[in-house]
């Protein structure tokens, strides 16, 4: 098991995402959740791939869970 801690530029690439800080600062600009009600994983902009990702991250707290949040929060304020 990797018990590296993720960074959110780490959680971009393995979105398959370009995750360098300006592209990171846009996506989150762009990609605002306006409601607490949308969980993360059900955005319309994340293909089923990253959808199924982000839920099984979360979901199972697996290592990427902590950053994941870290992403959800970002999106929801």
């Amino acid at each position: 098991m990797d018990t590296s801690t993720h960074t959110f530029s780490a959680l971009f690439e393995q979105l398959g995402l370009a995750s360098d800080t300006d592209s990171i600062q846009q996506f989150i600009r762009t990609h605002q959740l306006f409601s607490s009600e949308i969980q993360l994983h059900e955005a319309s902009f994340w293909n089923e791939a990253q959808a199924a990702f982000l839920q099984d991250a979360l979901g199972n707290d697996s290592d990427w869970a902590e950053v994941v949040d870290e992403l959800n929060n970002s999106l929801h304020t």
